[in-house]
């Protein structure tokens, strides 16, 4: 897999222009068959080569901005918007609610027109396909409110595994959190996370799904986000969750700055057991 942590190792042309907001990578092939792309002086035909962070790339004879690190955003998705970047039908997408001033980003998996809740956003291809494995065994954790009740032979299937119209569905980590009057309140978990995954498997053991939020991915949570708000994930989150060291220079000495002033105040502390409940120093 592609290290998307570093920007030397050689990358195809079009993801390289996607990353640096010229265009998406397949308006980018559009460019590059159009002959509007040059790599060290050659117009390019196909996009079938591969740059690195040494090769000048111009396009309409216009060097490129620097490639971006990648980065991810926690975004709580309100209900009624999709997360596609067009819509056929024409309805609003979350690209048309986006604040100003954030680089193009991909969603990292979906959710449906009427799910809300936490929606990762990245402006890394490498780092969303890398997300959206199952193999990183993460936990997708939602709340569920469903009609009807959730009794323990209707909740069976689901935590057992179940199939539903040939599609495999495997276990739920499912909990019933309270039931209130015709309707229930149940937490989700998921390791899959396959299309509509939660409501068709409720459908089918008689529990329709009238509310659906997504409260975590993995090690991100939704937190006290409002809905509509977006928050960049930190680079030390980033390091701890992900591997990926992004902090600039800049950012690890500011944090090596803080670990040692953090340092300082602790030592300078005076030991627990010499300072009375009142916090005067006792007398020996």
């Amino acid at each position: 897999m592609t290290d998307v942590s570093n920007p030397n190792q050689p990358q195809r042309i079009a993801k390289v222009l996607a990353r640096a907001g010229v265009a998406s990578r397949r308006d980018a092939e559009r460019m590059i068959a159009a002959g509007r792309v040059s790599v060290n002086g050659e117009t390019l035909s196909s996009p079938a080569r591969n740059v690195t962070a040494s090769d000048v790339i111009l396009v309409d004879d216009k060097p490129i901005a620097a490639t971006e690190p990648s980065r991810l955003w926690r975004y709580h998705k309100p209900s009624g918007l999709v997360t596609t970047a067009r819509d056929e039908k024409g309805r609003e997408t979350i690209f048309d609610h986006l604040p100003d001033g954030l680089p193009r980003v991909m969603p990292v998996g979906r959710l449906d027109l009427t799910s809300e809740g936490l929606l990762l956003l990245t402006n890394a291809g490498e780092l969303k396909r890398r997300l959206e494995l199952p193999s990183t065994g993460w936990v997708r954790k939602y709340r569920v409110r469903v009609h009807g009740e959730p009794t323990a032979d209707k909740l069976k299937p689901l935590i057992e595994g179940m199939t539903v119209d040939g599609v495999r569905y495997l276990p739920m980590l499912v909990t019933v959190d309270r039931q209130q009057g015709a309707n229930a309140w149940l937490t989700v978990g998921l390791r899959e996370g396959k299309n509509r995954e939660i409501r068709r498997a409720m459908d089918a053991v008689g529990l329709p799904v009238t509310r659906l939020i997504r409260t975590a991915y993995g090690p991100f949570r939704l937190g006290e986000l409002g809905k509509g708000g977006v928050e960049e994930v930190r680079a030390r989150a980033m390091k701890q969750h992900l591997g990926l060291d992004l902090e600039t220079p800049h950012q690890r000495e500011q944090s090596a700055r803080e670990k040692t002033g953090s340092q300082r105040r602790s030592s300078a502390k005076p030991p627990a057991s010499a300072v009375s409940p009142r916090g005067r120093r006792r007398s020996s």
